[in-house]
């Protein structure tokens, strides 16, 4: 049967195994690394599949699409995905601090050339609470706060001091980061990241937005 069809149409055939090659090669050029994955990560919220699989679902459900990405490319390391899926939802390509006796000095961030990075942060999902922001940016850098959390509370267990790192780069970038300023709802991404690691460390299929939707739920009791 497939050698009849590919008499009878062998260009088809041969444009077929090109892209499967080409496919499998750019897969390999990525290093199973950091920027490996911030390469593929930031390539891959910009590419037509990622488009057309956003246009059919939530932005929870492509949070989770893009997690699942990311956790197959790093083979399952949890640490690795989400550290490196900090860097990938953080909405600046630089930060801006402003150091007394100094003033402000730019510090750039892992990230590819301005205009890849322009259109993943455009790519980015935003509506990921119910009380999201009803503009364009809505809640893009909960994201970064949620992994990097995620990344400390699956590390970092004893005390609690995942919790105390996570409130404490809070009001360090309220205090010195021009960018940023202090958000309760940051704070609740940091414990919604947290939780996700727990739900990780028992069950490697966890996915993101399990913990997220935990928001609403807080949201109600903390403020009735």
């Amino acid at each position: 049967m497939f050698l009849k069809h590919f008499q009878t149409n062998p260009k088809k055939f041969l444009l077929l195994f090109m892209l499967l090659i080409s496919s499998s090669q750019a897969q390999k050029n990525y290093d199973k690394s950091f920027y490996g994955g911030l390469f593929y990560l930031t390539n891959y919220l910009n590419s037509d599949e990622y488009e057309q699989f956003s246009k059919f679902h939530n932005d929870l459900e492509c949070v989770d699409h893009i997690y699942e990405k990311a956790i197959t490319f790093f083979d399952g390391d949890a640490s690795e995905t989400f550290f490196c899926l900090t860097f990938v939802f953080i909405p600046y390509n630089h930060i801006s601090v402003k150091l007394p006796l100094i003033g402000i000095i730019k510090f750039p961030l892992p990230s590819l050339p301005q205009s890849v990075f322009d259109e993943k942060v455009k790519n980015t999902p935003k509506h990921l609470f119910f009380d999201s922001p009803n503009n364009n940016f809505g809640d893009k850098d909960k994201l970064a706060h949620f992994f990097a959390n995620a990344f400390l509370r699956y590390n970092v267990s004893i005390f609690n001091l995942s919790e105390f790192l996570g409130i404490f780069v809070e009001y360090f970038e309220q205090g010195f980061f021009l960018q940023s300023g202090f958000d309760r709802r940051d704070l609740v991404a940091n414990h919604l990241g947290e939780l996700f690691a727990v739900m990780v460390q028992k069950n490697l299929n966890a996915k993101p937005s399990e913990a997220l939707k935990v928001y609403q739920l807080l949201y109600l009791r903390i403020y009735p």
